[in-house]
């Protein structure tokens, strides 16, 4: 029996690696070609990059390179030339990639502050009262939660137009902001808090918002964190919104504006795909055990 458990762990543990190597492969791709320069990278990727022509590579300047075209792919993962010429672009002679990326952080800080608060009051509700009409709001939530963003962008583009947002960061926020996902993530975390806890608190001369600030919102710490890192992500890579409410291409976030550059700039590509994953990878990294502790439910409830 203890053998069959060590060989079941191995096999568990070489495929657990196997799957992290194949999801962190395309990362590590994306920040070596950032490095490269654009003959290495149309060298090494000519078929994928060049357009419907038998004539060679075209470049944003209009150029023409024949030399690197190559039919077969070859990825690296180490230039053969370490260059920054990339990122001086990127940071200091295309300022528009820093507007961009501004663009987003002015559209996600909101939609992330926002529905943390409104989930936060919304999933104490559910969690700390019942009935039928409540039972039944919640019940929505988790129907509006199941559906697409595709079923509801109509809705929420003519009750933008309705309003007058369109066109405006607003008619992104608004609907980010009343979001139902953290609310229910949030609402199942809590009611999973002892009652025991709300009890004493009672009794102790605690009111709502004292039970709310001093019981509730630390022991859900986890669950917060978590949440916040999932909203993060999501609306950090968002590309439909944007496309749909916001007619004017200058206030388009990166995510966008990504998929927009010239073949050509294949090389400028990769270093602005690394800057943008600078933040989630950061935000993974320093929050990971909350997000752990999240989504297993156990933070703050341990003996």
């Amino acid at each position: 029996m203890q053998r069959k458990k060590k060989v079941f762990r191995v096999f568990g543990f070489i495929l657990a690696l196997i799957f992290s190597v194949l999801f962190i492969y395309p990362t590590v791709v994306t920040l070596a070609d950032s490095f490269m320069s654009e003959k290495e990278i149309s060298a090494h990727y000519g078929r994928v990059l060049e357009k419907n022509t038998d004539e060679g590579m075209y470049y944003a300047d209009g150029g023409r390179d024949t030399t690197y075209k190559t039919d077969k792919i070859s990825i690296r993962i180490i230039p053969n030339k370490v260059s920054l010429s990339q990122y001086a672009s990127v940071l200091f002679k295309s300022p528009e990639y820093l507007f961009k990326f501004w663009n987003s952080v002015e559209l996600v800080v909101p939609i992330l502050v926002f529905q943390i608060m409104v989930a936060l009051g919304a999933a104490y509700s559910f969690s700390r009262y019942s009935g039928r009409i409540k039972e039944i709001a919640f019940f929505l939530y988790i129907i509006l939660m199941l559906m697409p963003y595709q079923v509801t962008l109509v809705p929420n583009f003519i009750v933008a137009d309705w309003m007058g947002t369109l066109n405006t960061y607003w008619s992104i926020i608004l609907p980010g902001v009343f979001s139902p996902f953290a609310v229910f993530i949030l609402t199942k975390y809590m009611r999973r808090i002892p009652s025991s806890y709300v009890e004493a608190a009672k009794i102790d001369g605690a009111g709502d918002w004292k039970i709310f600030t001093k019981i509730y919102m630390p022991l859900s710490k986890g669950a917060i964190v978590s949440v916040a890192i999932l909203i993060f992500i999501d609306y950090w890579n968002m590309v439909e919104q944007p496309l749909i409410m916001l007619s004017d291409t200058d206030k388009h976030p990166l995510g966008v504006f990504l998929a927009q550059i010239n073949t050509g700039e294949a090389g400028l590509a990769f270093a602005i795909a690394s800057i943008y994953m600078i933040p989630c990878i950061l935000l993974f990294l320093y929050c990971e055990e909350y997000i752990v502790e999240g989504i297993t439910y156990s933070g703050g409830l341990k003996a």
